[in-house]
């Protein structure tokens, strides 16, 4: 886990003339309520703000760290950050445009909560005059009867209005329609937001440009029962340079919790970004500042092939989410698997990380002979291949050569007692893993 005395050397660029402007240049303003007004709150003293996070999942991901990052940036210019995790309306989350959502149980969305707190606290500052506060919508939800739900929230909605917002809209138009339960939650949504001002005196909320409809449901609700106007802030979804969705990786999305998504993956996924979007990632998801930012883009304009951004740019994200050791060991790994680092220095964790995604074979451990790894892992059509690639100088075990056709991989040369790493040339790499009889793994 990211060690939380990191963010203490985080800061915002000072050659903006507020964090207004920085916010605008990293390309996360999307829309938001009146921007001069919203400017000006923020230029000024103390504002407190927050952003609303559902456990519909036991992690959060990528498009949340958008929202992370603009809730830290904000607190660094001075502001007052509420955290809320929804444990009521992750009891029936937000309409997806397409299909009603599958309801979680209660002890489910409990534990799911406890889950997203402690990686929404990793973010944030919980010290200070503008220290972080943690909330729970079910605080004030779980004690509402549905007549007073109805009566003191549910007067102030019009049917017609709520018809309009695009999430309502998309799933009427659809084959499946959407329930009234859903259908309900940009109510939940804005009553979070009025008992937040209520509460805390709470001027912002953020999120992202989808959740528009929901945010605004807020500022209304406000403007109708208490007389005030308060902001909102919509961030844009953020898309790759040839329009498919960020944050997908072989349809799987990219979580934050290292066992859900290995800090070797999460690496790799930094690591193959675009050059077209590489320096727009960085404005987004780093707190390198402005001149650093603009000389990366320089190296990526003149030097692709050199990957500088997306090196720097892996680098500053796993080890935002992370810790820095963790992304070292990333590197280290990635290294030793083509032969420029000790494999034996890797721990178990990390090592089954940077392989997962290889051709693997399990042998048992009488089956060792090199000539046979190499049919069995697939980095040899036949047997006779194999040794032709002995031969040749190209079988390795462990990043060391093998030169004899006969050879025989010791148990003493398996990495952390099972596992072999094969590399046939300088890039056909595979895995096998040695069972002993008796052994089960």
């Amino acid at each position: 886990m990211r060690d939380i005395s990191s963010i203490k050397s985080q800061q915002n660029d000072p050659s903006f003339a507020n964090i207004w402007q920085e916010l605008k240049w990293r390309g996360l303003v999307h829309v938001s309520t009146d921007e001069a007004e919203l400017e000006k709150l923020l230029a000024g003293g103390p504002v407190t703000y927050y952003c609303g996070f559902d456990p519909t999942a036991p992690s959060l991901h990528l498009g949340n760290l958008v929202q992370l990052l603009v809730m830290r940036r904000l607190q660094l210019a001075g502001h007052k950050p509420l955290g809320l995790v929804g444990g009521s309306t992750g009891m029936i989350g937000d309409p997806r445009p397409t299909a009603e959502r599958t309801l979680n149980t209660k002890d489910t969305v409990a534990e799911w909560v406890g889950y997203l707190q402690a990686q929404v606290r990793r973010f944030l500052s919980f010290e200070g005059d503008n220290a972080a506060r943690m909330v729970n919508n079910l605080d004030w939800t779980a004690p509402l009867s549905a007549i007073d739900f109805l009566r003191e929230v549910g007067k102030h909605f019009r049917v017609g209005t709520m018809l309009r917002k695009d999430a309502v809209a998309s799933r009427l138009n659809s084959d499946e329609g959407i329930s009234y339960t859903e259908f309900s939650y940009q109510i939940l949504q804005g009553m979070d937001y009025l008992q937040l001002f209520r509460d805390y005196g709470c001027m912002l909320q953020t999120g992202g440009s989808d959740q528009w409809g929901n945010l605004t449901s807020g500022t209304e609700l406000i403007r109708k029962v208490e007389g005030k106007s308060v902001h909102a802030l919509g961030t844009p979804l953020i898309t790759n340079s040839d329009g498919t969705k960020f944050g997908k990786s072989e349809g799987n999305a990219i979580w934050l919790d290292a066992g859900m998504c290995s800090p070797y993956a999460f690496y790799q996924f930094w690591l193959n970004t675009a050059d077209a979007d590489v320096v727009d990632r960085l404005k987004v998801f780093t707190f390198l500042s402005r001149a650093e930012i603009e000389e990366i883009a320089v190296a990526v304009a003149e030097r692709p092939f050199a990957r500088e951004g997306q090196r720097k740019l892996a680098f500053e994200v796993t080890s935002l989410v992370h810790g820095a050791e963790a992304t070292e060991k990333v590197i280290a790994a990635s290294a030793a698997l083509f032969g420029n680092g000790d494999l034996a220095t890797l721990d178990k964790p990390t090592l089954q990380a940077a392989t997962s995604e290889l051709p693997s074979a399990t042998v048992q451990v009488d089956a060792m002979g090199i000539v046979d790894l190499l049919v069995a892992s697939g980095l040899s059509e036949s047997k006779s291949a194999a040794r032709r690639t002995v031969g040749e100088g190209g079988a390795y075990v462990n990043n060391e050569k093998v030169l004899d056709p006969e050879a025989v991989i010791s148990e003493d040369e398996l990495l952390h007692g099972q596992y072999l790493l094969l590399r046939r040339g300088r890039k056909n790499l595979a895995t096998v893993q040695v069972h002993s009889y008796g052994r089960k793994d």
